[in-house]
């Protein structure tokens, strides 16, 4: 069990794979800072702090938010990236517009945090770094480009990131899920069958194992968690 003076940085932890991932994490005996472009909310779980709105795009946001986990006198011992968004669009017809924001949405959230508290996660000796992609990283179906292309980017950061830092003992991994069991893709794709998603729950177990002891010899590893789609 990690040391109970660690905490694991959540962002995007007011959504619903955000929520299942600090859920799951603080029964493990951390303590969860979330970062959340949402202009409120609340984690009702034990020993779960929510900050914001965090501008997860901004490092000048992210470094204040920073500043104020850092007062706990604590030490930062994982980073979980979940922010993200979706958008299906054709090449054809969709808008370059969306391939700018997914860019910003699903990378420089991610690269932005990571880039502000990789001096804490070296730090602690064992740091951990769990990024969100998506199984279509790899390849990408139809109105899946810009989305695709953005979650491949999270991919590539995340492999750099494991070359770059596994001398100071710091993991990189990305959790690659399919379609994730939530309201919005429920209504958003209402005849699918349900039951061969992924449950957020699902996803959050292997993110716990990944910022685990236990995975210490596991990084630059791109995961698929995808059910049975």
């Amino acid at each position: 069990m990690p040391d109970l003076n660690r905490v694991a940085v959540v962002t995007g932890g007011l959504g619903i794979l955000g929520q299942a991932v600090c859920k799951r994490l603080a029964a493990d005996g951390w303590r969860i800072a979330v970062l959340d472009t949402a202009p409120s909310g609340s984690v009702t779980i034990k020993n779960v702090h929510v900050h914001t709105p965090v501008d997860l795009r901004s490092p000048d946001a992210v470094s204040t938010a920073a500043a104020q986990i850092r007062k706990w006198d604590v030490s930062v011992g994982a980073l979980v990236n979940v922010a993200g968004g979706f958008r299906w669009e054709t090449v054809q017809d969709g808008q370059v517009e969306s391939w700018d924001w997914l860019y910003e949405t699903n990378v420089k959230t991610a690269l932005v945090t990571t880039r502000e508290f990789l001096p804490d996660l070296a730090k602690c000796g064992n740091g951990r770094i769990v990024n969100v992609g998506a199984a279509s990283a790899a390849r990408a179906g139809t109105g899946m480009g810009a989305y695709s292309a953005s979650k491949s980017a999270v991919l590539r950061l995340t492999e750099a990131l494991a070359e770059e830092w596994k001398q100071a003992g710091l993991t990189a991994n990305a959790v690659l899920p399919s379609i994730i069991d939530t309201p919005a893709n429920r209504a958003a794709m209402p005849n699918a069958d349900f039951s061969r998603w992924v449950a957020p729950d699902d996803v959050a177990a292997v993110v716990a194992f990944l910022v685990s002891p236990e995975a210490r010899a596991v990084t630059g590893a791109g995961i698929p968690v995808t059910g049975r789609t």
